[in-house]
């Protein structure tokens, strides 16, 4: 299909705890992607390249909808799930976009990954009006702008949220503090970046030095050396787990030792970091034991066996992928025998959901028509013998 990379199509669908209702025929009105007993959505992700640990939320959706289906689907029908390997390139993401609109015939996209990839194609999906939903990204764009981009919202906490957060943590608890940012030079890391700085605004803790770096940096390790050249006695790493794997190896490298900070979303990195290390969690975290004989974690795990056999059970990107898919189905239920995508988008401006079994409890989804930030809450943790132990409650901007 003109070049564009290779699909790997997969059939999912609904939310166990709805009850599946007859589906009527799709008449000659209805939006693509409706037919008789089905729903196709799609997604973009690095199947390919440098970044495939992004991919890993999709493929968690896909196992949900999996579970889902083999359940009777939403509303008589069956949710298809179409993943486009666009190779973690924002320019193969459109072409792949394109194709899974104008060739597959999608209603809508779903969950795809990265932050420029979905920037990407946003203008295009906004002019097409096709859903955008849940992308995979925190940039505050996704809330912010939802009256420019109307089809399109985030799902995750915002970067600058979730960067407030860490400055607000660092003031309260190591107050005079000089922080170094080692932060991706791509939207979202600015964000985690100006979200930081507010945090820390009025307190005596200051940010000292700031090295930015391209995404696709095969090493950050000269960034590293010259924030430690700084003074800084925190370092925050604002990146993906495959840069944030490069940066504690070059901290090791180095022998610096300062107190680090770390983004969520880099925290299924492939390197441990360092003991002692911060992060924002607001999904559950299989490795933590609080959770072994939880109902959700339960669930996540068998899913994941059956549905994605070799999969990582302890990457939480594929926890990730399941509370995506398990909103989407909601969504889906409520839309009646006739789905259209008008409707859909005004159900997703009007979110009520506290019941997510994968999400840490008291982290609900909510949204509004002057409200496009899914999830505003989490919590805070600490990496601690191996492994991340959540600490304090819930924190959340406002």
């Amino acid at each position: 299909m003109r070049g564009r990379p290779a699909l790997a199509v997969s059939t999912l669908a609904c939310v166990a705890a709805l009850v599946a209702l007859p589906g009527a025929l799709a008449g000659p009105a209805a939006d693509p992607g409706i037919g008789p007993g089905s729903i196709l959505l799609g997604a973009t992700a690095p199947l390919s390249g440098a970044s495939t640990d992004a991919a890993a939320v999709a493929v968690g959706a896909r196992a949900y909808f999996a579970h889902v289906n083999a359940r009777g689907g939403v509303a008589g029908r069956r949710i298809e799930y179409t993943i486009a390997d666009d190779a973690g390139d924002p320019a193969q993401a459109l072409d792949a976009t394109r194709g899974l609109v104008e060739e597959e015939g999608v209603f809508a996209i779903v969950s795809a990954a990265g932050t420029e990839q979905g920037l990407a194609a946003r203008g295009y999906l906004n002019s097409a009006k096709v859903p955008q939903l849940f992308t995979v990204s925190g940039a505050a764009t996704w809330g912010r702008d939802r009256r420019t981009f109307p089809w399109s919202i985030g799902f995750q906490p915002s970067s600058q949220t979730e960067g407030w957060i860490y400055g607000r943590y660092v003031a309260r608890v190591l107050r005079n503090a000089k922080v170094a940012v080692l932060h991706q030079d791509d939207v979202q890391g600015s964000d985690l970046l100006r979200g930081l700085r507010r945090g820390l605004a009025g307190s005596g803790a200051r940010v000292v030095a700031v090295q930015p770096f391209e995404p696709t940096a095969s090493t950050v390790q000269p960034e590293v050396a010259r924030l430690r050249a700084a003074g800084a006695g925190v370092l925050a790493i604002f990146a993906t787990p495959s840069s944030a794997a490069r940066a504690y190896a070059a901290l090791r490298r180095l022998r610096w030792k300062p107190q680090v900070v770390v983004n969520g979303p880099a925290t299924p990195s492939a390197g441990a970091p360092p003991g002692g290390a911060i992060s924002l969690a607001f999904l559950k975290d299989t490795s933590d034991p609080q959770w072994r004989d939880d109902p959700g974690m339960r669930l996540y795990r068998s899913i994941l066996r059956r549905y994605a056999r070799g999969a990582n059970v302890r990457d939480v990107q594929h926890v990730h992928g399941m509370a995506v898919a398990y909103e989407t189905a909601l969504l889906f239920g409520r839309l009646g025998a006739m789905p259209t995508r008008a409707k859909l988008m005004a159900r997703v401006r009007s979110i009520t959901s506290a019941g997510n079994p994968f999400l840490l409890p008291g982290v609900a989804v909510r949204t509004s028509r002057t409200d496009g930030f899914p999830i505003q809450q989490g919590r805070l943790q600490r990496f601690t013998k191996g492994r991340w132990v959540p600490f304090g409650g819930l924190w959340s901007e406002g």
